[in-house]
């Protein structure tokens, strides 16, 4: 199974049943897709297709349905548009496939998920908005957190207000090396190669993702992890002007990802007037202010 985190209350789990198209199971029933329902849930726009998704099944299930079609998904649409200022929470945050069993997982961020919501929850962004935003609220006025446990970075941090990507640093140990290669053979980014004379790996950090697959390979552990935690990018996102977000220097434990969100938080609510995004605001020099605090904290 593969979990979509859309907020601590709202985990969806969707099982692959061996059809050309996902099926749920809801109350013990599984629902399946037609292609002409399935088709069209493609065409909404990728960032509300979860929560459309998710609404139609539920929508089918109630009526003891067993399949969704193209009917069903235009239904579904039409209510989802006409009442989304009324599903507007302030955020967003959702995860990648790692608690779902990923094998690429560097970390474990469920508790780092929660202790986010909270204080989100805590700052009350929705009363926020309402009272900055003109007009109704839409989707892309929530302030948006994704958390990928890899740097494959499945949950798309790079386009989000804060991506934070779990992270291994490897380090060279003063075990000896076998010269098995095996941490050459298992880097995606090619990023180790061994030495002569003595026989030991070394490590090109200006290009290695952190992803720890070398330390989990490593038999006579000369590569162990000497740093583990979480990169944190800033100030992504799409739009009429998109754009990636900047990565702060470093890895950082728990504690001090906790303090980043809560900086930037507060840092939205100080300076977004019209419900402009966090990534509109956030300029170069406030980026560059916070990597001097977080040298000197």
């Amino acid at each position: 199974m593969i979990l979509f985190w859309h907020g601590i209350d709202e985990i969806k789990t969707y099982a692959i049943t061996g059809n050309l198209s996902p099926g749920v199971v809801l109350g013990g029933l599984t629902v399946e897709w037609t292609k002409d329902a399935e088709n069209a849930v493609k065409k909404v726009p990728f960032f509300v297709r979860k929560k459309v998704r998710a609404r139609v099944e539920a929508q089918v299930a109630e009526t003891g349905k067993k399949t969704v079609t193209l009917t069903d998904v235009k239904t579904a649409q039409k209510r989802h548009l006409q009442k989304m200022s009324e599903e507007i929470k302030g955020y967003q945050i959702d995860t990648c496939f790692g608690p779902g069993g990923c094998p690429n997982r560097t970390v474990h961020s469920e508790g780092l998920l929660e202790r986010i919501e909270k204080m989100i929850v805590a700052e009350d962004l929705l009363s926020f908005l309402k009272q900055h935003v003109p007009g109704d609220l839409k989707y892309h006025h929530e302030f948006r957190i994704t958390l990928a446990e890899c740097p494959n970075a499945c949950s798309q941090p790079q386009i989000k207000d804060m991506g934070i990507i779990g992270a291994v640093v490897p380090g060279i140990t003063n075990e000896a090396c076998s010269g098995c290669e095996a941490c050459i053979d298992v880097c995606p980014d090619n990023c180790i190669r061994l030495q002569d004379s003595p026989q030991k790996p070394e490590i090109d950090l200006d290009r290695c993702m952190a992803c720890g697959k070398c330390v989990g390979v490593c038999p006579t552990q000369t590569i162990q992890g000497v740093e583990k935690g979480f990169r944190v990018q800033l100030g992504g996102k799409l739009g009429r002007h998109p754009q990636l977000a900047r990565e702060l220097p470093g890895v950082y434990p728990e504690e001090k990802v906790l303090d980043i969100v809560h900086y930037c938080i507060n840092f939205y609510k100080r300076n977004s007037r019209q419900g402009e995004r966090f990534a509109q605001i956030f300029k170069k020099s406030d980026f560059d202010f916070l990597v001097e605090k977080l040298r000197h904290d």
